[in-house]
């Protein structure tokens, strides 16, 4: 049976540099992937990559057994990514943000926007433009996308960046709850995950020279 998401001999050359040979990856329902690996190696290359926002090179990514190529549409109803830096417009307040992301990925909120913000730590900052927000806050507006998105993908690149403890703790409750739910993680990060209770494995990278 096919995985909801696999990288099939996946090979990245930025330059004259190979940044990575042959990666391979299969992800299923309930499973989070951690790449891990110094700077330089093709972490975010590779996130990039399996969520369809790089050209391949070599090799294949599929959606439940389907290229992407072929399913670009239903694969991007189905995918949520947060890229390493936060992504919020900073003209935007935070509510108006979370509204912008809702109708940019074509999917309704499971929640009120307003207990969302409330969940991750932003009430009374609700309507402050997001430019006048510490790095900590504007990082939370782009994870409480990770409250509203019905999508089962998340590829996430360093999510933990700008966040305090209390914040990590946050998300590693919200990882947990989205794997039961049924749902994947891709995902690059220095933080230990050994607080999750899901299945949790690795890829390393290393630096080609």
């Amino acid at each position: 049976m096919a995985g909801l998401l696999s990288a099939q001999q996946v090979t990245s050359v930025r330059g004259e540099r190979t940044l990575f040979k042959a990666l391979s990856l299969s992800l299923n329902c309930g499973e989070l992937c951690q790449v891990v690996g110094p700077n330089g190696a093709g972490k975010s290359s590779f996130l990039r990559i399996c969520a369809g926002l790089l050209p391949l090179q070599q090799g294949e990514i599929q959606y439940q057994g389907e290229s992407i190529e072929q399913c670009r549409t239903a694969y991007h109803q189905d995918l949520l990514f947060i890229g390493h830096k936060a992504g919020v417009k900073p003209e935007l307040t935070a509510i108006e943000n979370l509204m912008f992301f809702a109708q940019a990925q074509g999917q309704p909120f499971e929640e009120p926007p307003y207990d969302v913000l409330a969940t991750v730590g932003l009430v009374g900052l609700e309507d402050i433009p997001a430019q006048q927000l510490s790095a900590g806050q504007q990082r939370r507006i782009a994870l409480a996308r990770l409250w509203c998105s019905s999508a089962k993908i998340w590829i996430l690149d360093e999510p933990f960046t700008s966040l305090d403890t209390a914040g990590i703790e946050l998300l590693h409750g919200r990882f947990d709850e989205h794997l039961q739910q049924g749902g994947a993680v891709l995902m690059t990060s220095h933080q230990a995950l050994s607080q999750l209770k899901g299945a949790v494995s690795q890829i390393v990278l290393e630096y080609q020279h």
